[in-house]
């Protein structure tokens, strides 16, 4: 650890006298006894006194490097020499609230901060203002500005522009910095003054006031003016142009004086690009209105020489492109040209009196014309299209209704191609709501299904109508009818329908099938008829009278002579006698009667309850059909019941009855009925119980009886056959004691045979396979011996073979060595050994010598002619003996 850092932080705690104060650093020290803080600064070991207090310190000098700056506040005093001014009591004096900005001293030396400066801020690196940039600058203390030469009010704003490094000063703070705006091409910056100024160009502006500036680069603003936005010149096509109007009274860029509120048109041959002026307010976009060689248009208040006509029209014709100048608008939109085919027309209105060049005729006000194809027209603005019309192509069972609007009178016009008039239209014949429901109904499949304006019961609905016919039903109901065509309705076979005529108050019938076609002033006949069981009035809603055969169900309930009330459910079958259908009185009969089905159940319904009144409950019980039909039918002169009732006023004629039903309505009655018609059954049940009693016990007897008779003739048949096996068993005892002797030697016999003849075999089997096995093995070693010599013979004959080559691969080397030594070597080979002795003797001078190592014995027989140097044996064993001699006498030397 460093010592002085030791020492002086024992100092800052108070521990002891001594302070050590490095380099650049420094301490305040306070005279407790005068009050004074004084400035000590190190390298230097201060000693405190008892009246000193070191109130600051040891602390570092404050050293601002090149281009950084510090602000001290209460700075001290100094004289033009840069010294330090004391006062009396030798205290620094200080300039109180005021700020000093220090910079990089020359000598670079750092400096320390006498007792009552304060370091305000520490230090900081001087603002660089970059290119296209400014400090917006403000005065806080009026100063002469030495760079501008100007002198600043507190309050006053500039700019200080880059590139250059600012020095701040205490008089000026700095507000904001401030960057240049770049404007590009087809752009212009929107600038607005805070105060009166002269702009960059030199020109005054008032406070508020806005102008544009369009020259491209950067533009840096000054500090009284703001950028409000950077607006975007509008390219202008010739499919686009700028609807404007004028925010005050001003001169615009192409010279024209613009009132204030005026508006107009700049398009492409006013410029190619357009800023918007801060005078002038962009309305709209306008496109343009390209009309091609099958278009018009009509302007409203069209503009002539920059005014409106007002309440004016103007018919533009294609091909042309043009823009809508302010105030302009089309009456409906681009249109195209009415091209009329030959079964086409167009319905004109003339509002504004003119002469029909076309025509070559006057036309007023409120006159209607028609104009036919083929052509093509193009209506003027005096004209007022009506209506365009199309021929309307009819079959001979299709038609529409025709009004005149001048006399009102309404026609069907049927089976043609016909085209309207301008004095005619569509007339749309209305009907009541329940003839339009039976219209899209099929009369024979749906008569049941009621209405949708009647409630009907729901039990009735499940019993007459299925799902499929209410879906039907539901389908067609909803299919809205074209009121101005022809209304038809198919009548079906065996049916009729009446058609009441109105105007002529005349009716007609209509038998089916056939198709009717009704008129402008005629209308069906509704038929409501009773329904539901019991019936019920107004429950079926029919354009149509079926005439039958049918059927009809009803529910009455009658009371006998005895009082007993019963309900019957009966059914008449019906139809109606039409013998002529072209007889009109006849045929209207079918209608006189509103509701046959009513009427004619409500009348057969009394004949039964008169008829019934007199009768006692069981008599009607017993005879209920008879006496029914009777009432109904009546009787004829014989006394016989009738085939028929027939009702007069419309030909219905009931041709029977059927009793489905007939139940007690007391229920005493009922339940005494019920109890008599169970003891009556229980009364034939128990009769016919006993009866198949009976009919069961004699059955029976009969079958015991046959029983009996069939077990005794199976017992007789019995006997029979147990008789007929005893004598079986008996012939097969004898047989069985007498064979069983014979059959034992037989077969003792038998089996002595077969093994004799099997010893036999077996031997004759032994021989021929031990025969088999010599004969096998013989064969055996013959092959053996003879493969064995064969080898053999092959084996000498490769050795002899190998021998012989052998002997003569070393003739032949022999040869070849001979032939290539030569015989002269061979000889002086061969007597070089005796030749050398012969000459180292002569060298010696010795005549024979033996050289022995005196162990060895001697054999000296033949030793003499050996040193006479004779020449016995072969060339080979000479060389031999010589090279022998000449090493052992070599190795004798050497010894």
């Amino acid at each position: 650890m460093n010592p002085s850092t030791s020492t002086t932080s024992a100092n800052k705690s108070g521990a002891g006298p001594l302070y050590r104060i490095p380099p650049y650093h420094y301490i305040h020290v306070l005279d407790q006894n005068t009050n004074v803080t004084r400035l000590e600064v190190g390298p230097k070991t201060f000693i405190k006194q008892d009246n000193e207090t070191v109130t600051i310190g040891p602390e570092k000098m404050i050293t601002v490097p090149p281009r950084h700056y510090c602000v001290v506040e209460s700075p001290v005093v100094r004289n033009e020499a840069g010294e330090v001014q004391y006062d009396v009591n030798g205290q620094a004096k200080l300039v109180h609230a005021d700020l000093d900005i220090r910079l990089a001293q020359p000598d670079q030396s750092p400096f320390p901060l006498y007792p009552g400066e304060i370091l305000r801020q520490p230090v900081t690196p001087l603002k660089v203002v970059p290119a296209n940039s400014a400090l917006r600058l403000k005065a806080v203390l009026d100063f002469d500005d030495e760079i501008t030469k100007e002198q600043r009010r507190a309050g006053d704003e500039w700019l200080f522009e880059g590139p250059a490094t600012y020095i701040p000063r205490k008089e000026v703070s700095v507000e904001e910095q401030i960057r240049a705006t770049v404007i590009g091409s087809n752009q212009a910056i929107r600038l607005c003054a805070k105060k009166e100024i002269i702009d960059r160009t030199g020109q005054r502006r008032v406070t508020g006031e806005e102008w544009l500036v369009k020259k491209t680069g950067a533009y840096l603003p000054l500090a009284y003016e703001t950028v409000v936005t950077v607006e975007n010149a509008h390219v202008l096509t010739d499919k686009k142009a700028l609807h404007l109007r004028a925010l005050k009274t001003f001169t615009d860029d192409f010279g024209k004086k613009r009132m204030n509120g005026e508006e107009w048109l700049v398009t492409l041959n006013d410029t190619e690009t357009h800023t918007l002026s801060v005078y002038e307010q962009l309305v709209a976009v306008v496109d343009v209105i390209t009309l091609n060689s099958r278009q018009y248009c009509v302007i409203l208040d069209p503009v002539a020489n920059g005014k409106p006509q007002l309440g004016k029209k103007k018919l533009i014709v294609g091909e042309k492109s043009f823009f809508l100048q302010p105030g302009e608008k089309l009456e409906n939109g681009i249109q195209d040209v009415y091209i009329l085919g030959e079964d086409e027309g167009v319905i004109l209105k003339c509002i504004e009196a003119f002469t029909d060049e076309q025509a070559g005729t006057d036309r007023n006000p409120g006159d209607r014309w028609m104009i036919r194809g083929p052509t093509e027209y193009i209506p003027p603005t005096q004209v007022e299209v009506v209506t365009r019309r199309k021929a309307m192509p009819l079959d001979e069972n299709e038609g529409i209704y025709v009004r005149d609007i001048k006399t009102g009178r309404v026609r069907a016009v049927i089976g043609e191609t016909y085209m309207l008039t301008q004095d005619e239209e569509l007339w749309q014949k209305e009907l009541p709501k329940q003839v339009e429901d039976l219209l899209t109904r099929d009369p024979l499949a749906e008569r049941n299904v009621p209405t949708r304006n009647q409630v009907s019961d729901k039990s009735q609905q499940q019993q007459q109508t299925t799902t499929t016919t209410q879906a039907t039903s539901s389908k067609s109901s909803t299919t809205k009818r074209d009121k101005s065509k022809l209304i038809t309705y198919r009548v079906p076979h065996n049916a009729c329908v009446q058609i009441y005529d109105f105007k002529s108050k005349k009716a007609r019938i209509i038998f089916g099938p056939e198709l009717v076609m009704l008129g402008p002033d005629e209308h069906f006949t509704l038929l409501s008829l009773s329904g539901t069981v019991p019936k019920k009035p107004n429950q079926i809603q029919t354009l149509c009278l079926l005439l039958g055969p049918d059927f009809f169900t009803d529910v009455i309930v009658i009371e006998t002579a005895d009082h007993a009330r019963l309900s019957l459910q009966l059914s008449y079958n019906w139809h109606f006698e039409v013998n002529d259908i072209k007889d009109e009185k006849e045929a209207a009969k079918l209608f006189s009667v509103p509701d046959f089905v009513g009427d004619a159940a409500k009348a057969i319904a009394s004949r039964v309850r008169g008829a019934v009144a007199g009768t006692q409950f069981d008599d009607f019980h017993k005879n209920s059909a008879q006496i029914i039909r009777a009432s109904v039918f009546g009787l004829d002169a014989n006394q016989r019941i009738r085939d028929q009732f027939v009702f007069p006023q419309n030909n219905l004629v009931i041709t029977s009855i059927d009793i489905q039903s007939v139940e007690p309505v007391d229920q005493r009655t009922r339940d005494a009925l019920q109890k008599s018609v169970q003891l009556a059954i229980e009364i034939t049940t128990n009769s016919q119980e006993a009866a198949a009693k009976h009919e069961a016990s004699r059955r029976e007897q009969e079958a015991k009886g046959l029983l009996e008779r069939q077990r005794i003739k199976d017992e007789a048949e019995a006997e029979e056959v147990r008789r007929q096996l005893l004598d079986l068993q008996a012939l097969s005892a004898a047989v069985e004691s007498t064979g069983q002797a014979k059959a034992e030697a037989q077969s003792r016999a038998e089996s002595a045979r077969i093994e004799g003849e099997a010893a036999v075999d077996q031997a004759r089997l032994k021989s021929e396979a031990t025969r088999i096995e010599a004969e096998a093995e013989l064969s055996r070693l013959k092959l053996a011996r003879e493969a064995e010599i064969k080898f053999l013979r092959e084996q000498n004959e490769l050795e002899i073979n190998k021998k012989s080559e052998m002997s003569r691969i070393e003739t032949d080397k022999f040869k070849l060595q001979v032939e290539s030594i030569g015989p002269s070597t061979i000889q002086a080979i061969a007597t070089s050994g005796p030749d050398t002795q012969v000459k180292l003797l002569q060298a010696l001078g010795l005549q024979s010598m033996l050289v022995t190592d005196g162990r060895t014995p001697i054999n000296l027989m033949g030793f003499g002619q050996g040193l006479l140097g004779g020449l016995t044996g072969n060339t080979n064993k000479t060389l031999r003996s010589s090279t022998t001699a000449s090493n052992n006498y070599h190795v004798e030397d050497n010894e």
